[in-house]
C-alpha cells in the first residue's frame, strides 16, 4: 500500500474508532452510571426536546418531583413518554399515593390521564440531538446487521492491517523487526558502564571454572590454565574468553554424539 494512502487510512480508521467507541459509550455505557436511553419519536416536547433526540433519564423518587419538571413514564405497557408535570394530584383515599398531571410542551390540551407514581421512570438530564435516528436505525433490522457487519469489518482493518499490505511492505516490516531483534541483542550484550575487564575474578569462580575445564581440556590447555593460576588471579576478561572457549568444546562433544 503507497506510503500516502496508508497515513491516511490510519487517520480515517482510527477516527472509524473513536466514532464507534463513542456511539458505544452514548448508547450501552450511559447504563453503566444508572442512566436510561430513549430515543424522541414525536415532537410533542418541542423544542426541549426534538423528534429524533436521544434523552438520558435518571431514575428519582417520585415525591421529590415539583410541578415545572419534566419526567419520564410509563404511558402503557408498550409506550414510554416524556412530558412536563402541570400538577400534583394526591389521592383522595390514600395521601401516600399520588398522580401527576402532564402535558407535551408543544401540546396544547393536557393528557387525557394521570400518571400514577409508580409508572415514572425517572427525569430526563440532557439530550442529544439526532443521535435517536442512528440509535433507532441500527436497533432494528436491516440496520443491525448493518452495523454488525460494519464493526466486523472495521475491526479485521484496524486490528489486521497487513491483510492490505503487498509484499513491500511486508519485507520492510520483516526487516525492520529483524532489526529491532538484532539491537535488541546487542543490548542485552553490552555490559554496563561499571564493566572493568581487568578487575580479578574471586577464587571460588576460578575454582570451579578449573573443575570443569578438567573435563573439556586437552592437557596442552590444562597446562596452560595452571599456568595462568600460578601468576595470580584471573581477570573478568579472561574469564569470559575461557568461557566461551569451554562453550565452544561442549557444543563440539555434543555434536559428536
Amino acid at each position: 500500500m503507497n506510503k500516502s494512502l496508508k497515513k491516511i487510512w490510519n487517520v480515517l480508521s482510527s477516527i472509524l474508532v473513536a466514532l464507534v467507541v463513542l456511539l458505544a459509550l452514548l448508547l450501552v455505557g450511559a447504563r453503566v452510571v444508572g442512566l436510561q436511553v430513549f430515543t424522541v419519536l414525536s415532537g410533542s416536547m418541542e423544542p426541549t426536546y426534538h423528534t429524533g433526540s436521544l434523552i438520558y433519564v435518571k431514575k428519582v423518587d417520585p415525591y421529590t418531583i415539583t410541578d415545572g419538571q419534566p419526567i419520564t413514564f410509563m404511558l402503557d405497557e408498550n409506550t414510554v413518554a416524556t412530558h412536563r408535570v402541570v400538577g400534583i394530584v394526591p389521592d383522595e383515599e390514600d395521601p401516600t399515593v399520588i398522580r401527576f398531571r402532564t402535558k407535551g410542551d408543544a401540546n396544547e390540551a393536557e393528557d387525557g390521564s394521570l400518571v400514577h407514581y409508580k409508572n415514572v421512570i425517572g427525569t430526563p438530564v440532557f439530550t442529544i440531538p439526532y443521535l435517536g435516528y442512528v440509535a433507532d436505525y441500527i436497533q432494528h433490522p436491516p440496520g443491525m446487521y448493518i452495523a454488525i457487519s460494519a464493526g466486523a469489518v472495521l475491526l479485521l482493518l484496524v486490528f489486521i492491517p497487513d491483510i492490505f499490505a503487498d509484499g513491500k511492505d511486508k519485507e520492510q516490516d520483516k526487516k525492520k523487526k529483524s532489526s529491532r531483534r538484532k539491537n535488541g541483542a546487542h543490548a542485552a550484550n553490552r555490559k554496563g558502564a561499571d564493566y572493568d575487564p581487568s578487575e580479578p575474578v574471586p577464587a571460588e569462580r576460578t575454582e570451579r571454572l578449573r573443575q570443569i575445564a578438567e573435563a573439556l581440556f586437552s592437557e596442552e590447555e590444562l597446562q596452560e590454565l595452571d599456568a595462568r593460576l600460578a601468576e595470580g588471579p584471573l581477570t573478568r576478561g579472561e574469564y569470559q574468553t575461557i568461557r566461551r572457549h569451554m562453550k565452544q568444546l561442549s557444543e563440539e562433544v555434543s555434536a559428536q554424539q
